[in-house]
């Protein structure tokens, strides 16, 4: 497999969403979740959130910090619902990991099957960064996912990665599809010597 697939850091400007209990509803509201495919999830991410009462573009952090791919959140991010489209609309709006106090445990998993990472920091640790983000929007912030640090302007902070999720990225297998691919040979191999795997179903 290539080297792409081993995440050991991600960097890049920041973007701060205030809030604890930011719920996958808020995130991408449920009336979207009826296309068939994630290709325009991008276009509905924090859809009600952005919008003011006429419709139009507010200044929510999104509008504001546009071209950022290091989000900030603060505690139980991702909760309610499972739905998987709340990555994948931050993941396709260009968010490449994540920041935050805590997570909904289902929305981590969901962060580590397409290779974001979700570090968490305690809450003083957040709040500074997103304030440094306020004032610093064009300055960079890299998560060192192997290292479990954060870093932006001349400070570095630790952070807590989970386990499976800091294996997964940094040995390359969060790509389960890309990785049963990559080992279709073996697959088959196995398949074939399987005595309850026939030719003729």
């Amino acid at each position: 497999m290539s080297d792409d697939h081993h995440i050991t850091e991600v960097a890049g400007t920041g973007v701060p969403i205030p809030g604890d209990d930011v719920d996958t509803d808020r995130i991408l509201p449920a009336r979207f979740m009826k296309e068939v495919t994630f290709d325009n999830m991008a276009d509905y991410l924090f859809y009600d959130a952005r919008r003011n009462d006429d419709g139009e573009l507010g200044d929510h952090p999104l509008d504001r910090f546009d071209g950022a791919n290091v989000a900030v959140a603060n505690a139980n991010f991702g909760c309610g619902s499972s739905r998987e489209h709340a990555p994948q609309a931050m993941m396709r709006w260009g968010i490449d990991g994540i920041v935050g106090e805590s997570y909904a445990e289902i929305f981590r998993d969901n962060c580590r099957s397409l290779g974001i990472p979700a570090a968490t920091a305690d809450h003083e640790t957040v709040v500074a960064l997103q304030e440094w983000i306020e004032a610093n929007p064009d300055g960079e912030v890299e998560i060192d996912v192997a290292a479990e640090t954060v870093t932006y302007g001349d400070t570095t902070v630790d952070v807590a990665i989970d386990d499976a999720m800091q294996e997964a990225l940094v040995d390359g297998i969060w790509d389960t599809t890309t990785l049963m691919y990559a080992n279709m040979s073996k697959v088959e191999r196995t398949a074939a010597d399987l005595p309850y795997v026939g030719s003729d179903g």
